[in-house]
Parts: structure tokens; sequence; C-alpha cells
């Protein structure tokens, strides 16, 4: 061996190995899209608070929101965030068809509470109260559809994460995914929340 190969073989290093996260950034980039999400529902808040009750001489919440109707709705969009929590919790327990179970569940109760907004809406414009009628129904249907918008997206991502499961189990890939959709889902939990106290009960009993 010659000395230079020597003196090189001896050089100390003081290079570190990177170390990467994908986990990490993945987690930190879906919580700065649910921040700017929530600016979105802030800003259609405001907006239904400053307009929500310009009527134009038309119908007023009273005179149009079925609460009991809504009361339902809302609890199939909590019974959905229940049963998303059973399969994280057979995601934990590298339980597959058990978190398929749930997840496929939760699915169906989002399915039904879309399918109830669908319905409100259709009976809303038949009865000539749609977007256009007045600046209150404008912001009602524009908050609203938004929420309603981004559940039929956490449904058809549910349905995308339930075949890649299906077909390459709970690795860690996929385990990272379902805690995103965890987090967006129950997001959407809250956001509803606050539609159903602010425009719905504050609407009719204000």
């Amino acid at each position: 061996m010659s000395q230079t190969q020597v003196q090189e073989t001896e050089k100390p290093q003081f290079y570190l190995k990177e170390e990467h996260h994908p986990e990490h950034s993945t987690m930190l980039g879906f919580w700065l899209y649910l921040m700017s999400d929530c600016l979105i529902f802030a800003v259609l808040f405001a907006t239904h608070g400053v307009v929500g009750r310009n009527y134009a001489a038309g119908p007023a919440p009273a005179d149009l929101f079925d609460l009991n109707l809504i009361a339902i709705n809302t609890a199939m969009l909590l019974f959905s965030s229940i049963t998303y929590g059973f399969a994280m919790l057979q995601m934990e327990r590298n339980a597959k068809m058990e978190t398929l179970f749930w997840l496929g569940v939760t699915g169906v109760f989002g399915a039904i509470f879309l399918t109830l907004e669908l319905y409100e809406f259709y009976h809303l414009i038949h009865e000539g109260a749609g977007p256009t009628r007045s600046a209150f129904l404008s912001s009602f249907f524009t908050l609203v559809g938004t929420h309603g918008l981004h559940v039929t997206f956490g449904i058809i991502w549910l349905i995308t994460l339930m075949v890649q499961v299906s077909k390459h189990g709970l690795n860690p890939e996929n385990r990272r995914r379902l805690m995103c959709l965890s987090m967006f889902w129950h997001f959407l939990d809250v956001i509803w929340i606050g539609v159903f106290s602010f425009v719905y009960l504050l609407g009719v009993l204000g």
C-alpha cells in the first residue's frame, strides 16, 4: 500500500450521513395543507356572518331548514369519525381485514351524509331557494357545498386507500397515508360542527 493510500485511510471522516424521514415531511406538509384549508373555511364563515341575514325579501333559515334532517346528517358524520377511529386502532394492531372493515363502514356513513346533503340542496332549489335567490343563500350554498366537496374527496381518498391496503397491506407508506386521511376526516368533522352550530342552529333559533 502506498503512503498516499495510507494517509487517505487514516484521515478522520467528519461528515454525517444524511437521514431522510419522509414520514415527517409528509405530516408537516399535510398540517400546512390543513392550515390553508382552515383559512378558506374561515373566509367562508366570515362571509356568511356578514351577509347571512340578507334575505332579499326571500325565505329565512327558519323557513327553509329542517333541523331534524340536519341532526341526522350530523350524526352520520360524527359516527364516521368514530368508525375511522376504530379503523386506526385496528391498524395499530396490524389487523388488515378489521381495518378495511371499519374503513368501509366509515365510507358508508360518509356516503349517507353526502346523500342527505344533496337531498337538502335539491329540496331547496325545487322550492325556489337556489343560490342566486339571495346573498344569504349564496353564502350558504358556497359554505356547505365546499364542505361537501371536501367530504367527496375524502371518500374517494378512502376508497383508494382501501384498495392500496388490500393489495399491499399495512406497510409504513399506507399507515402514513391512513394517518393523513384520519386528520383530514376529523378536520371535516370539526368544520361541520361549526356549520351546524353557526349556520343552521343560529339561523333557525337566532
